[in-house]
């Protein structure tokens, strides 16, 4: 398909930018709060402003700082989306007034080659007229007034903004489809400075995400489109999802951990299939397995990585204890694909891809309605069900009700005094027999209605 044209938001931190973008997407992406400095990665996503289509890209706050610094990596990454983008929002903090960092992010910005449209935020009521007389200064003419958290402005920003992204339709033939099945949606989770940032700059590629010894560096859920290359050549659509590290409820103190966790939650409940990263280095610890558990609960396909395979010691101990204590801590599916992976070396993301589209397709898969209860009928006389109190348990028919994830539903009488058991021998019977590996199965019981029950 014709590629969107693609709008940068830049400028110093706490002017406004994430919520500017929250406001052009129409959905609460990107985390917004008071303090400076909230955003860090790049984070992208489609607008529609008055019927035209575009891309927004959200930038860390601008900070002249030194490169091999956090905030000196966040710059870079601000700067590669400008360097990218057709057009850039320069935004200022009207009511705040020009400060010397305004000036600077001026000066590079007229050395850029993209185009500039100044932005004044914040510049409802009469607070912020002094501020816009003073953009003036800056020598990209008159701003654009609009008040990002209340939505004023927004047709004079689409105004300036149409040049850029008005694009007249074009006889170029478009790109090959991809499959209908859509992009994989691949979520990345697991505990601070578990390499999940690493892991997916080296899938791509690029250092399209922040990383450094710091824990704690994602903040927002970064969603970023990638094509995967098979090793027999076909293209597949990856959407890779960067959520931040995930710590023990008791240890989150901070209101703005607490939004980022959450976020990650969030980010868990859109995904299909998500790749829990553990740090080979320190094993697998209970927090772990709460991730794990929250995942599954979810009804997401889970696949759990070993990262920093390349540096494990007795990595062959290591990886059948982590095994062990998975099948023991996630007794409800067991079986979870264990796979081990370098984001240092790159080895083992192909085989960690390849597993994702395959769980998805086991998570997405229907079973017809007489290959299903062939299954069943030949279970129920391997295992006939239980008679408590001497009344038997009549067991029907089963019928697959939904997929993603796999959910069925079985008819018969009595069935509310099915024991736990029982139903876990039949769900582990669907996975092992019917194709659906380790993914969560739903099993919902349902007896016929009693025509008599309400004379």
């Amino acid at each position: 398909m014709p590629q969107l044209p693609v709008v940068a938001i830049i400028g110093r931190p706490n002017v406004g930018k994430s919520t500017l973008f929250n406001r052009l997407v129409g959905k609460r992406l990107a985390l917004v709060d008071d303090r400076p400095g909230v955003t860090r990665d790049r984070r992208e996503g489609d607008a529609t402003l008055l019927g035209s289509d575009f891309r927004v890209i959200d930038t860390a706050g601008y900070e002249d700082q030194d490169a091999a610094s956090l905030p000196g990596r966040m710059r870079q990454q601000t700067e590669a989306a400008v360097a990218q983008a057709d057009v850039a929002l320069f935004l200022i903090d009207s009511r705040a007034g020009i400060v010397p960092l305004d000036e600077e992010i001026a000066r590079w910005l007229r050395g850029s080659t993209t185009p500039v449209v100044l932005v004044a935020n914040k510049a409802e009521g009469r607070a912020g007229e002094a501020g816009v007389l003073e953009a003036l200064a800056l020598g990209f003419g008159d701003p654009v007034q609009i008040s990002a958290e209340h939505g004023e402005g927004v047709a004079d920003l689409f105004e300036a903004l149409q040049p850029f992204i008005d694009r007249e339709d074009t006889d170029e033939p478009e790109e090959e489809a991809f499959p209908e099945d859509g992009p994989l949606k691949l979520a990345i989770v697991g505990r601070p400075n578990a390499g999940k940032s690493t892991l997916i700059n080296r899938i791509l590629g690029q250092d399209r995400l922040i990383t450094g010894p710091e824990a704690g560096i994602t903040r927002d859920s970064i969603a970023i489109d990638w094509t995967w290359t098979s090793p027999d050549g076909e293209e597949r659509a990856v959407r890779l999802i960067d959520t931040a590290g995930m710590r023990k409820r008791a240890q989150v103190q901070d209101k703005l951990e607490k939004l980022s966790v959450a976020d990650a939650l969030h980010a868990v409940d859109f995904a299909e299939v998500v790749v829990l990263l553990l740090d080979a280095t320190r094993g697998l610890e209970a927090q772990d397995l709460k991730i794990a558990d929250r995942v599954l609960e979810e009804g997401r396909a889970l696949v759990i990585a070993l990262n920093k395979w390349d540096v494990a010691e007795d990595a062959s101990s290591l990886f059948n204890g982590v095994k062990a204590a998975l099948d023991e801590g996630l007794a409800q599916v067991r079986g979870v694909p264990l796979l081990t992976v370098s984001a240092a070396t790159g080895k083992g993301i192909d085989t960690l891809i390849r597993v994702a589209f395959e769980t998805r397709a086991a998570w997405s898969k229907r079973v017809g309605t007489g290959e299903l209860n062939r299954w069943f009928e030949r279970a129920v006389e391997a295992n006939p069900p239980p008679a408590p109190g001497g009344k038997r348990i009549k067991l029907r028919y089963l019928t697959q009700a939904k997929t993603r994830p796999p959910g069925f539903v079985l008819f018969g009488t009595r069935v509310d005094q099915l024991p736990t058991s029982y139903q876990r021998y039949l769900v582990n019977g669907i996975r092992r027999d019917l194709g659906f590996g380790a993914v969560p199965v739903r099993l919902t019981l349902r007896a016929p209605k009693n025509p008599f029950g309400n004379k």
